[in-house]
């Protein structure tokens, strides 16, 4: 992994500071310089060469959604969108992570001291994970995706529940993959690690867009084919509770190896329930989801790992493999089907 050297874009001269200092508090991470807008950006991208930008969302003259556009058309480049949490700014950090943006992180407007902390970690972590990211290798691979909608062959389930986890990427690699599921889909968990406030716009999206249901995971809810379930509430555990039908369970727990929701509890739970299951890890930072992926394997489930080459950042796939946690490494565009393809009748 090598170190991230940033460049900060924000019209504010107060932004500017505020996100230079918290990110020259982060470990591995530089920052080489700030520019106010797009055209002062453009020059000092040429001459400081950063291998990662924080881009403020509104800026004048050309916007920072025009300009991540702009550079992800020209000489893509890992770009972080800094961005308000209201409706609007969740509506434009879906369309800059569909533009290619790695991730999309809040501004800490009227922080606390605490939280103003936790920002200072946080933002370090996104910004080091994008440095290393498969940014130029995104274009590439999506002008190569295949199987962008849900096929007309009838599916006819098997009975396996589908568990999927995912953090830094996973809204576009859940896009890509859950546009093939049919309307009657397999029940299927997903432990995503997202700003909550986006994935709530992303849930209504994904409903509006696909064949099956879409449904963010609430406690004592039961597992029914044709709904997606989605977790992301950074104050709860999902996990599944046998059954029939199986039932989701939140639970306020501690983090377990830094994360809530923890993947590797939501998969730990469903091979000790001795659920069928096929169970994926997605693009991700961080270990979470390999621990419990192994357990699934170990329990008889079908796993899988969306193979290194399309994973945006491939931390999380590289500690399945390191524990030897699934049973094929697959792209991303084929990911859906395999996955389908293990919960569908023989």
């Amino acid at each position: 992994m090598h170190e991230a050297r940033v460049l900060v874009v924000d019209d504010s001269a107060a932004m500017r500071a505020l996100f230079s200092d918290i990110l020259d508090q982060a470990k591995n991470v530089t920052v080489v310089g700030t520019a106010r807008s797009a055209d002062d950006a453009r020059e000092q991208i040429a001459a400081l060469k950063p291998n990662v930008i924080t881009l403020d969302v509104e800026m004048p003259g050309m916007s920072g959604i025009e300009f991540l556009e702009e550079i992800m058309e020209k000489d893509p480049l890992p770009v972080v969108m800094l961005s308000s949490l209201t409706q609007a700014g969740t509506d434009i950090s879906l369309r800059a992570i569909a533009l290619g943006a790695v991730d999309c992180f809040p501004k800490p407007l009227k922080a606390t001291p605490e939280q103003f902390s936790k920002s200072v970690g946080k933002l370090g972590k996104i910004v080091l994970a994008a440095a290393n990211s498969n940014v130029r290798d995104r274009k590439a691979r999506d002008q190569h995706k295949a199987g962008d909608k849900a096929s007309d062959v009838a599916f006819q389930w098997n009975g396996r529940v589908a568990a999927i986890s995912a953090s830094m990427g996973g809204i576009d690699a859940l896009t890509t993959i859950l546009a093939q599921f049919p309307a009657n889909c397999p029940p299927t968990v997903v432990c995503l690690q997202a700003e909550p406030m986006v994935v709530d716009t992303f849930i209504k999206r994904l409903d509006d867009m696909l064949k099956c249901h879409v449904r963010a995971a609430a406690d004592g809810g039961t597992l029914t084919q044709g709904t997606i379930y989605i977790a992301a509430d950074p104050d709860h555990h999902v996990v599944v509770e046998p059954g029939t039908p199986p039932r989701l369970r939140l639970m306020a727990r501690d983090p377990v190896d830094g994360a809530r929701p923890s993947a590797n509890l939501l998969f730990g739970s469903i091979a000790r329930g001795s659920i069928p299951a096929v169970g994926s890890v997605l693009t991700g930072m961080g270990s979470d989801g390999a621990r419990g992926l192994r357990l699934l394997r170990e329990a008889g489930c079908e796993t899988y790992v969306q193979d290194r080459k399309t994973a945006l950042v491939s931390e999380a796939p590289e500690a399945v493999i390191a524990l030897d946690a699934a049973t094929r490494e697959v792209p991303l565009a084929e990911l859906g089907t395999v996955v389908l393809g293990g919960c569908t009748m023989a």
